[in-house]
């Protein structure tokens, strides 16, 4: 099976600062990662085709992303970030080079858990759908409930959920988390990511059982065809590598047939992102 795995990041500290790297938690990942070194794990893994994916809210950080994307055999496609609330998003959006596939915002640090049903946010949205892209929506438990309002409000609108809305994984809770996540589930226009569960596991001591319930969820409610892998590298760092990562979504995903198998590695992510 070619596979894709559809998030994974990367950054260059020589060029901008990550602030978000600073705490002392972070100190693992506090340097630079390149598509180099991601190309030996990758393909350790079977994943021959990627989607990179945004870090900062930074419009010059996407078009660096473009670049790579254009100039690498291993990306696919960029979900990059652009100022949904901006006027002229959708003048932005289509100045931009080939190879955008999704855009994202971090809805996660926004303060207002009904950011995503702001006007201007919505306007924004609208402009991403016009532009044929999809959404990545990065959003945590508490914040799940204005996202089934707003891809309810925008059917035409491909959304992906980033890391099943970061669970509480370490604390093995499931409720309200799986609730709102069968009611997003339950809208055909949303999509799912299998990736950054080990990171919102216990760093030191997860294992894949204590994965298990939280990607049955998913898998369950989205189904196998609305349902991707991505490894989250190099964030996942912090709590495994990137084998092991590939290791336990594939253990994970151990009882689907191949042609499931498929879907989740690497037809899900194709149709989603459109990829060729």
């Amino acid at each position: 099976m070619n596979r894709i795995d559809a998030h994974h990041h990367v950054w260059d500290l020589s060029v901008r600062p990550h602030a978000w790297l600073d705490p002392e938690p972070m100190a693992p990942i506090r340097r630079t990662f390149t598509l180099d070194d991601l190309a030996a794990p990758a393909a350790a893994a079977g994943v021959s085709r990627t989607v990179l994916v945004q870090v900062l809210p930074d419009l010059a950080e996407t078009r660096e992303f473009l670049a790579l994307a254009a100039a690498s055999d291993l990306v696919a496609g960029v979900v990059g970030w652009i100022d949904l609330t901006a006027p002229d998003a959708a003048d932005v959006l289509a100045a931009l080079p080939a190879g955008l596939v999704g855009v994202r915002h971090g809805v996660q640090s926004e303060p207002d858990p009904d950011w995503l049903k702001r006007p201007d946010v919505r306007r924004g949205l609208a402009a991403v759908e016009a532009a044929g892209l999809a959404y990545d929506l990065l959003t945590l438990p508490h914040q799940l409930p204005a996202a089934i309002d707003t891809v309810a409000a925008r059917p035409g609108l491909t959304f992906v959920l980033d890391h099943l809305s970061k669970p509480p994984i370490a604390s093995g809770e499931l409720e309200p988390w799986r609730t709102r996540i069968r009611e997003l589930a339950a809208h055909p226009n949303v999509y799912c990511k299998l990736s950054g569960m080990v990171t919102e596991a216990d760093w030191a001591a997860w294992r894949v059982s204590d994965l298990r319930p939280y990607a049955e969820t998913v898998l369950e409610a989205f189904g196998t065809e609305r349902v991707m892998f991505g490894s989250d590298w190099p964030v996942c760092l912090l709590a495994a590598e990137y084998e092991r990562v590939f290791y336990a979504a594939d253990e994970l995903c151990a009882g689907l047939s191949e042609g499931e198998r498929a879907e989740v590695f690497a037809g899900t992510a194709r149709r989603a992102y459109g990829l060729h």
